[in-house]
């Protein structure tokens, strides 16, 4: 998805909109489906993964991919991955630990 975005920004700053990408990827259970009442559905996924990946979005600097503890374990050791901390996220009573993801490393 940083590979995809860079030229777009570079499009769109020329057009005089400074925007960045920062991404948040949390593992776990959600609800898929489609929601709300007659006449308004929209299909989207909900639950404490789908949180959790959010408020980690909003942490993550530009350029930046943070995952959560369980991404992590999912990750072989072909992937570069620093631990940023526990961060204090918004709705969460103790600091979530967080990854810094960098990508894959390359072959030795």
């Amino acid at each position: 998805m940083q590979e995809r975005f860079a030229p777009l920004r570079a499009r769109w700053l020329k057009l005089g909109y400074d925007l960045d990408l920062g991404i948040g990827i949390a593992k776990g259970f959600a609800t898929l489906g489609a929601f709300g009442f007659e006449g308004r559905f929209d299909y989207t996924a909900i639950g404490g993964v789908v949180n959790l990946a959010a408020r980690l979005c909003s942490e993550a600097l530009p350029g930046q991919i943070l995952v959560d503890r369980r991404a992590r374990a999912a990750l072989d050791d072909d992937y570069g991955v620093e631990p940023v901390g526990p961060l204090a996220l918004k709705g969460y009573l103790q600091p979530v630990p967080a990854f810094l993801l960098r990508g894959p490393r390359p072959p030795a």
